[in-house]
């Protein structure tokens, strides 16, 4: 079984906590309901316009792993403009 996990940082619209959370909120259950991965936000949790984003999933292979985390980040590029993707990390667990 491999473990891959995706750190994404992202620049947000946003100007508040508020408007945050409503904007990472959306994004990470989308996310889970589409691609059926684990994720939450793993930091920047006190800055409005910076999310840092972690997505993990199982699978018996490690390519397959890493090409579905690769279609979760173009998904997330085009159902999300207002989000800029700033870094971008790939690592099998």
């Amino acid at each position: 079984m491999h473990v891959v996990m995706l750190m994404l940082r992202l620049r947000l619209t946003s100007r508040t906590l508020k408007e945050k959370r409503s904007i990472v909120k959306s994004v990470l259950t989308r996310a889970r309901n589409r691609f059926n991965v684990a994720c939450t936000e793993a930091g920047l949790n006190d800055q409005p316009e910076d999310a840092e984003l972690a997505f993990v999933t199982l699978s018996q292979s490690a390519s397959h792993a890493r090409a579905q985390l690769q279609e979760l980040e173009r998904w997330l590029l085009v159902e999300r403009p207002d989000v800029e993707v700033t870094e971008m990390l790939v690592e099998e667990l």
